[in-house]
């Protein structure tokens, strides 16, 4: 079983995370918290704590926006892609994509030579 991803890990990957899941459309803090949990098996929680700062950061920098809605009886504020977040999006799946290929390169010596602790799927080629 794998453990939930550390602090660290997160720190570099939340931001590419929370714009892939606003890029399938708006979303308030609560749903993008519960996507993330659900999307990721449930080893990727985030507290409204670490998210709010994230997402207040992204909205400063453009990359997503908001707008205060209450028409479902709760006033919420509910966050969507920029152009420039979706652009942002593009350019990081492609970094880490790369990234996590050369991550898999550099294990797959190891998984095949009997770390039982490394099983896992070997990188092509």
């Amino acid at each position: 079983m794998v453990e939930r991803f550390g602090p660290d890990l997160l720190r570099g990957s939340l931001d590419l995370m929370i714009l892939s899941i606003l890029a399938q459309g708006k979303a308030y803090g609560y749903q993008i918290q519960a996507s993330l949990k659900e999307g990721s098996g449930d080893l990727v929680r985030v507290s409204a704590g670490t998210l709010y700062p994230v997402l207040h950061r992204l909205e400063a920098n453009s990359l997503i926006a908001s707008s205060w809605d209450d028409s479902a009886g709760r006033k919420r504020k509910w966050y969507h892609l920029t152009a420039a977040g979706r652009a942002r999006l593009q350019s990081q799946t492609r970094q880490w994509d790369a990234y996590v290929a050369v991550i898999q390169r550099l294990l797959a010596p190891l998984r095949r030579n009997g770390w039982p602790e490394l099983a896992g799927p070997a990188a092509p080629g």
